[in-house]
């Protein structure tokens, strides 16, 4: 593991960053889900998926990739271990976990583990 799985795309101005990516690059952008706007980069299903988002005050501007770990607590036990900080741990949603991160340079990222089907 530890592939990169997505990116995040924050900014103060999320309407102005749909409308550049989908007429620039034909992106295609979902509406909103909590403020978060689904993106396809290549509509064969070739690139790689991520989204728009109003930027939080902890990462108010920026591009955050995801990497995907088999387990999100021993990773962020590694990254701590290394100099990481911890900006949000472990939260929950309905198929996977996500925690975000700065590594010791200042690079934001965040690790998702996807949750085992059972």
């Amino acid at each position: 593991m530890g592939r990169v799985v997505g990116f995040e795309l924050n900014s103060q101005h999320p309407e102005k960053a749909v409308e550049f990516y989908s007429n620039v690059f034909s992106w295609e952008i979902d509406e909103a889900f909590f403020g978060y706007r689904p993106v396809r980069t290549d509509v064969r299903g070739q690139g790689m998926e991520g989204g728009i988002v109003e930027g939080p005050t902890d990462y108010p501007h920026g591009t955050r990739i995801q990497i995907e770990v088999n387990s999100i607590e021993e990773s962020i036990r590694k990254a701590q271990e290394h100099g990481a900080l911890i900006v949000r741990d472990k939260m929950e949603f309905d198929d996977f976990y996500l925690a975000y991160l700065v590594d010791p340079t200042g690079l934001g990222f965040g690790l998702i583990e996807k949750k085992k089907i059972k």
